[in-house]
């Protein structure tokens, strides 16, 4: 029986038959004397039909469903909030007639604890209160940053609806992600630090009168918080320092914390004296532990919360007499999508612009190359600028808060580029994309392509070099296995006649490109498949095709001749280039591997945690390991853009001279 169960309360409700020893009888003095005559047994199909129906209705009769138009603003009030004062959200029924709402910015109640475990209904709270947020208030009042650790997609749809209020959205978000945001949010609080020293202010609310400027709140949602701490390592230790900064300091800044998880246990790292800073707790169906973890050790009673979406509010530093009992409002997809297309239209109607762009992490999927600003800046670009001394190539979108990760080619002894790793496809579109950041940023006079390309025949990509560099107005050279020799020998002879002519060069000389796309199919370039030899007696031998290779390696990048290499594993790699020649790679991208081989590629085991879309990348010139989401294989669609935008610019511009 269940603990605090009554039989006498059921029978005060109840028809009640016994079994006298002969028959059975009411327990009821108008129907004692009547004959009781029991049905036969059911047969097993209706019993079991009447099992499934009683068994639906009973689920459907224990339900309870508070529908968010219930609670949620009224359409003349969206948008007019301010929080000068605080914030405050409905998030479902107290009782018959009360609205639960979360509140925060006065007194002790700055942060919250939400904890409910699996179905419980933390997710449909986190979209309730993000879409009342949204609605109660513009986004100059409030900012959110919105980070989720589970592997779902929970937050994604306020990235496509393109929430305006929303300054971060991590969907499967990395620790190193989660960790850029609260260092990101930690210099936010310095700088407001600044802003009210300047006016004498101790306080947001203070701030605002005595400036006359707006400073928006903000609120940090970070979903499976305990994910930062799941290691203990650096990013847990920053993590927790940040975390305890922002919970103790937030408050007069206007900073608010909610951090949400199935369970307490295990987040040790988070020190108790943070958690004791977050007055506003939240507790949906949890274990007994958790209930005490989140409440207080005598304030056990979310362990008795029996159906989804029932939930504690507690803002009274978890004592028993502070618990308010609530139903989470619910809040189906294609309603919350519906409001939040409400919202983008009310953004749009006020010409609402951001002045910071909105930060996207989709950590389940690779970036998207479309969506780099700076590339596409320089593509559409209709002036001529001049060659520069360094020149990028975008590799994809860092695990963290800031600009897409770019690598640079300069003219200096190990500027190539070498990408090791088994996925195919991603190498092929992460060297495709790089070879257009090279055309993006150079005359077509000023740049030579040569691309080697050894994909496999049935390769989903194997006509995607030619196809788009044949579109480009650049000079391009393609060679497979027959004609590599040929490429190989003219390359080289180019680096030994810059070489020769250095010391006088008349003119500047345009920089050249080697592409090698599978390396490992490339036999021609291993040292042990040819040996030296002579076109004549007389003639002094002429170096093989492997040795030119390696010549172009090592001398290339001093004479403006690079090189991007892709081989899918290391022992592979080890079969054409020695440890001496691998070192003509100062930029390297590896995908996951065994710690050996990352440790022999970038001097760290990490390539071995490596999960799906994610790779690192070691500038050896500045000691730089950093991962990144690489761009996937480009669009059909953005490859005849780029072609026509690169054609337009060769047509607008006139030629050199002239």
């Amino acid at each position: 029986m269940k603990e605090g169960f009554s039989l006498e309360d059921l029978e005060r409700t109840a028809t009640i038959i016994t079994w006298d020893g002969r028959r059975f009888v009411y327990e009821d003095e108008d129907f004692r004397d009547c004959h009781l005559e029991l049905d036969a047994q059911p047969s097993a199909e209706l019993r079991d039909r009447l099992l499934a129906s009683i068994g639906t209705q009973a689920k459907e009769a224990s339900r309870v469903e508070t529908p968010f138009e219930k609670v949620a603003p009224q359409p003349q009030t969206w948008w007019h909030g301010d929080t000068k004062d605080g914030l405050k959200a409905p998030l479902g029924r107290a009782g018959a007639r009360k609205v639960q709402c979360l509140e925060l910015g006065q007194g002790m109640a700055q942060h919250v604890l939400v904890v409910g475990k699996t179905g419980a209904g933390k997710s449909t709270l986190l979209h309730t209160l993000v879409t009342a947020l949204a609605l109660s208030y513009p986004p100059s009042e409030l900012e959110m940053y919105l980070v989720d650790f589970k592997k779902g997609v929970e937050f994604k749809t306020y990235a496509i609806h393109e929430l305006p209020h929303a300054r971060v959205i991590a969907i499967e978000s990395e620790r190193e992600f989660g960790l850029s945001v609260l260092q990101g949010l930690n210099s936010e609080l310095n700088r407001r630090g600044e802003l009210f020293r300047s006016v004498g202010a101790d306080h947001i609310s203070d701030y605002r009168h005595k400036s006359g400027k707006v400073l928006p709140r903000i609120i940090l949602i970070v979903d499976e918080f305990q994910e930062f701490f799941v290691e203990d390592d650096v990013i847990a230790s920053q993590s927790s320092q940040i975390l305890d900064r922002l919970v103790r300091q937030g408050r007069a800044f206007g900073i608010h914390v909610l951090l949400g998880s199935q369970t307490l246990a295990g987040t040790y790292t988070l020190s108790r004296s943070t958690v004791d800073q977050m007055a506003v707790r939240i507790a949906l169906q949890c274990s007994e532990a958790d209930s005490r973890l989140i409440l207080a050790e005598d304030n056990p009673l979310a362990r008795h919360l029996s159906r989804p979406g029932e939930a504690i509010y507690n803002a009274a530093n978890s004592l028993v007499e502070g618990n308010n009992l609530f139903q989470v409002a619910w809040l189906p997809d294609e309603k919350r999508n519906a409001y939040l297309k409400h919202i983008q239209s009310m953004a749009r109607d006020n010409k609402y612009v951001q002045v910071l762009s909105q930060v996207v992490f989709e950590g389940n999927a690779p970036a998207e190359v479309s969506k780099n600003s700076s590339l596409h800046s320089l593509l559409v670009t209709t002036t001529r600028s001049p060659k520069p001394r360094r020149v990028a190539i975008w590799l994809g979108e860092p695990v963290a808060m800031k600009e897409p990760t770019t690598a640079h080619f300069k003219q200096q002894s190990g500027s190539n580029l070498l990408v090791v790793g088994q996925n195919d496809e991603t190498a092929a579109g992460m060297m495709l994309i790089s070879l257009v950041s090279l055309a993006a940023q150079l005359d077509p006079q000023d740049v030579r392509f040569y691309v080697l390309n050894f994909s496999q025949a049935d390769a989903p990509y194997i006509n995607a070099f030619t196809d788009t560099m044949s579109l480009l107005p650049n000079s391009t050279k393609f060679s497979g296995r027959r004609t590599l020799s040929d490429s190989i020998v003219a390359i080289s002879d180019e680096v030994k006649q810059r070489i020769n002519e250095e010391s006088n060069v008349s003119k500047k000389k345009e920089s050249i490109y080697l592409a090698v796309f599978g390396l490992q199919r490339a036999r021609d370039l291993r040292q042990e498949d040819e040996t030296p030899y002579r076109t004549s007696d007389e003639e002094p031998i002429t170096p093989n095709i492997a040795e030119r290779f390696n010549s172009i390696l090592r001398d290339g990048p001093e004479v403006d001749i690079h090189t991007l290499v892709w081989c899918d594993t290391y022992a592979n790699l080890a079969r054409t280039l020695d440890r001496r020649t691998l070192g003509e790679f100062e930029m390297r991208i590896v995908f996951q591997m065994s710690a050996e081989d990352s440790s022999n590629l970038v001097d760290s085991a990490a390539a071995s945690k490596l999960g799906s879309h994610r790779v690192l990348f070691y500038g050896e010139e500045e000691g730089r390991l950093e991962k990144l989401r690489p761009y996937g294989f480009p669009t059909k669609e953005w490859l005849a853009w780029v072609a026509e935008q690169l054609k337009k610019r060769k047509n607008e511009i006139p030629p050199k001279g002239s």
